[in-house]
């Protein structure tokens, strides 16, 4: 069987039950695409932008409804008073009989024409808002993506740190064992014995509070993922195993300029800024409507006979707001400063885009190059310590050497760890930046 696939089954096993108080049933390992996957439906912020997506696409289909005619129907009836009529002037009142009930039922029909293009700007407003939504949306999962990711590294780097503990704490159980054999035959005195106790109780307490922390991380992803708060969750071993490879530096940036969420937001809202100009022109342009209506009424108004009276009537309706004159002009001012403003956020965003791009390059390059220098740490801290304890063993060290050489193990160990980590973290924030994670 190939070492590799060795490595791969003994990290399994390793990471099977670190945390003695769950049980088998409790606990659940996931991929990182599956807690992406989950993420993306069950994420409580995703769940909102999709309901503003909704929304969005409601609001587009008012906008459309504007292109439809207008229909009213109008009911009135009342307490008609006494008519008064003056045949000379203010002399010689007369009151002529009528009746004591007016009725009026009307039916008014309007088809908008022409708006100066108002309807037409409306609902291209609504698509952009709807379009913004969406990518709005694109940006969050992709921002929760990279946050989950960097629980979810956490979450390793505390099983690698509860495995390393567990075997260090057996490991100081049989030397500690060794040593008080050495105590009870004369070699040593009570103080190694004393100073190695008090090692393995340290060593105890921080495996206690790794995994109290390996719980902590879990329901907070547990919470994230809409997954039951107690479950325990465990992290894919091969996810540091897979191969992250790297681009140019300027192949990165334009793949950033053309996917990035966030500039796609910017200059969607500058469309969205240049859509408001022309809507707010439009309100200096005339508006044309058809029109058309229907009245049945009682009594007659001239004469007030008390009679049925039906009329009707169908044209055009040619209105022009000259007040638009001069109080547009500062409005469109506005929109326009607003649009500079946008090519303003854009070309910020931009500069931070390209310091992102290379902070993540070089800090990807050196985790990588930190991996394979600490690899090789890993193999010397392991023959340090190898060596001062046949050493210690033969009394030509001193149990603090033996210790320190102890805790130097550790250290490259979880150093290791932390160096494949940031290298797995900084691959992916490249990919966010370029709008594909």
């Amino acid at each position: 069987m190939p070492s590799r696939i060795i490595k791969r089954i003994v990290l399994a096993l390793l990471f099977v039950s670190p945390v003695h108080a769950q049980t088998e049933h409790d606990t659940l390992c996931l991929t990182i695409r599956e807690v992406f996957e989950r993420a993306s439906q069950e994420h409580l912020q995703l769940v909102a932008d999709r309901l503003k997506e909704q929304m969005a696409q409601e609001q587009i289909k008012t906008a459309r409804t504007e292109r439809l005619p207008e229909l009213t129907v109008g009911l009135r009836g009342g307490f008609l008073g006494q008519p008064i009529v003056w045949q000379n002037g203010l002399s010689n009142a007369a009151r002529p009989e009528s009746p004591d009930w007016q009725q009026n039922y009307a039916l008014d029909f309007t088809q908008p024409i022409y708006q100066g293009g108002k309807i037409r700007y409306t609902i291209r407003k609504a698509d952009l808002q709807h379009e913004l939504a969406q990518l709005q949306t694109d940006a969050d999962l992709s921002e929760i993506k990279l946050t989950l990711l960097e629980q979810y590294l956490n979450l390793f780097s505390l099983y690698k740190q509860n495995m390393v503990l567990i075997r260090n704490i057996e490991e100081s159980e049989r030397r500690l064992k060794d040593i008080r054999r050495m105590k009870e035959e004369g070699i040593i005195t009570n103080n190694d014995v004393l100073r190695s106790e008090m090692q393995l109780t340290e060593d105890r307490l921080g495996i206690t509070e790794t995994q109290n922390n390996i719980r902590i991380v879990s329901q907070q992803l547990d919470l994230l993922l809409g997954l039951d708060e107690k479950l325990l969750l465990k992290p894919d071993t091969v996810l540091l195993e897979q191969e992250c490879p790297i681009i140019h530096y300027n192949d990165y940036i334009e793949l950033a300029m053309q996917h990035n969420p966030s500039i796609r937001i910017l200059r969607k809202q500058t469309e969205l800024a240049e859509n408001e100009i022309r809507l707010t022109r439009s309100a200096q342009l005339p508006k044309l409507n058809l029109t058309a209506s229907n009245t049945l009424a009682r009594p007659i108004s001239r004469t007030m006979a008390d009679l049925y009276n039906n009329s009707w009537n169908i044209g055009l309706s040619l209105t022009y707001s000259l007040s638009a004159l001069y109080k547009n002009p500062h409005r469109i001012k506005e929109a326009q400063q607003n649009i500079v403003l946008m090519q303003n956020a854009e070309a910020q965003e931009q500069q931070r885009i390209r310091m992102n791009i290379r902070t993540a390059l070089l800090k990807h390059q050196e985790a990588t190059e930190r991996v394979e220098a600490l690899k090789l740490s890993v193999k010397q801290a392991e023959e340090n310590y190898r060596i001062l304890y046949n050493r210690y063993m033969n009394q030509l060290a001193i149990l603090t050497d033996l210790l320190d050489a102890d805790n130097l193990r550790l250290n490259a160990e979880l150093k290791l760890t932390t160096a494949r980590t940031q290298a797995i973290y900084t691959f992916y924030e490249l990919q966010k930046a370029t709008g594909n994670l």
